[in-house]
C-alpha cells in the first residue's frame, strides 16, 4: 500500500493503495464517484472513460501510480450544473436507454470535441468508434455530438 496524491475534478486525494489498482477502482471505491463505469475491465468498451490531462482514457487499464500529478477529470467534473453543450445535447436528443455506458461516451465525446470542435461525420465516427453501447444508440449519440458542436460555435 501507499499514499498516492492525485487531483480528480480539481479535488486533490490520498488514497492509501496498491500503485498497481486501476484508476477506476480509486475513483469509485476510495473518491466515492460513481459515474465512472466498469464495463470489460480491458480497455476495449469505454465505459470507464475519464480524462487525463484533456485526452480521453480508458481508467479501468491505468494503474493509479501512472496519474500523479496529472488533471483527472470524470463525468461528475465535466460540469458543475450538469449544462455541458454535451450534456445537454444527450437530454434533448434522448440518448440513453439503459444509460450503462453514457458516462464514457459522453466523456470521449468532450474530449473528441476539445480536440476538433466543429468535427465532420466522418471524424465523429472514428473518434466515438472505441466506446460501445450494448442498446444500440449510436445514431443518437452522433447526433448529439452535432448538436453540441453547433451550439459551442
Amino acid at each position: 500500500m501507499a499514499k498516492i496524491k492525485i487531483q480528480i475534478n480539481s479535488s486533490t486525494y490520498q488514497p492509501d493503495v496498491d500503485p498497481e489498482m486501476p484508476l477506476l477502482w480509486v475513483i469509485r471505491d476510495f473518491v466515492g464517484l460513481t459515474g465512472t463505469k466498469y464495463g470489460c475491465g480491458i480497455g476495449q468498451c469505454g465505459a470507464c472513460t475519464v480524462h487525463l490531462d484533456g485526452h480521453a482514457v480508458r481508467s479501468c487499464t491505468i494503474p493509479v501510480s501512472a496519474v500523479r500529478n496529472q488533471k483527472i477529470t470524470t463525468i461528475e467534473g465535466l460540469s458543475t450544473d450538469g449544462n455541458h453543450p454535451l450534456q445537454v445535447a444527450w437530454k434533448e436528443r434522448d440518448v440513453p436507454q439503459c444509460g450503462y455506458c453514457q458516462a464514457g461516451q459522453i466523456m470521449n465525446a468532450a474530449a473528441l470535441l476539445m480536440q476538433n470542435p466543429q468535427p465532420s461525420d466522418a471524424d465523429i465516427t472514428i473518434g466515438m468508434s472505441g466506446n460501445l453501447c450494448r442498446c444500440g444508440t449510436y445514431q443518437r449519440i452522433h447526433q448529439a455530438i452535432k448538436q453540441a458542436s453547433l451550439a459551442r460555435k
